[in-house]
């Protein structure tokens, strides 16, 4: 898969948890990426975890995590 498509994968993705109600509530980064672990906003038992490659979708999700802090 090129790049470009992991990306849209990602980012998908992270639109999809978003989306159905969840929150980002952690990101641990290191050298292969970064974990993004999202909780929903209705059940706080319900929580979800995803692995982000591309450096495209760690800025993007970077730019969500900022608008949800001013929400």
């Amino acid at each position: 898969m090129s790049d470009y498509q992991e990306y849209l994968s990602e980012r998908d993705k992270i639109d999809f948890y978003l989306g159905q109600g969840y929150k980002i509530i952690r990101v641990t980064e290191n050298l292969s990426g970064a974990f993004l672990t999202f909780r929903n906003k209705k059940d706080q038992n319900d929580s979800a975890e995803m692995h982000v490659k591309t450096a495209d979708a760690r800025k993007y999700f970077s730019a969500k995590l900022l608008s949800q802090s001013f929400k």
